[in-house]
């Protein structure tokens, strides 16, 4: 049914929420959950649970705050994620990136600063036991 790609309650956050698309211009805040595509101009601050994607023909100025982040088109400003950043071939950026992981593509074009923290909680160490054949025999 149509009418269920508009009920929020029943999405999953990996659930693609909507699209923006070339022709539509935007200033001020735009809040989604699920995946988001945007292929229009908009200055303000994007903010996004999950993945946001700048199609090719995006041009964006302000801040973005998400979980995944994938830029083809253009970006000025500040950009905060949670996970990966990942700036493709045809993408022009400018700005801040604060993420633990970044990806530039060759071709892509990036000029300001790069800050990559380390995650949240430091990763546990894992430990495997190991039984020695020698070990074994000895019994």
């Amino acid at each position: 049914m149509a009418f269920n790609w508009f009920d929020r309650k029943r999405q999953e956050p990996s659930e693609w929420t909507g699209f923006l698309e070339r022709g539509v211009k935007i200033d001020g805040k735009l809040e989604t959950t699920g995946t988001f595509r945007i292929d229009s101009v908009m200055k303000g601050t994007l903010v996004s649970e999950d993945a946001l994607i700048l199609g090719e023909h995006a041009i964006i100025e302000g801040e973005i705050v998400a979980n995944r982040i994938v830029i083809s088109g253009r970006f000025d400003g500040t950009i905060r994620a949670k996970g990966k950043v990942e700036i493709q071939t045809s993408a022009i950026v400018t700005g801040e990136i604060h993420s633990p992981c970044v990806v530039i593509e060759a071709g892509a074009i990036f000029d300001g600063h790069c800050h990559m923290p380390a995650p949240a909680e430091p990763a546990k160490p894992v430990t495997i036991p190991i039984r020695s054949g020698v070990a074994q025999a000895g019994r």
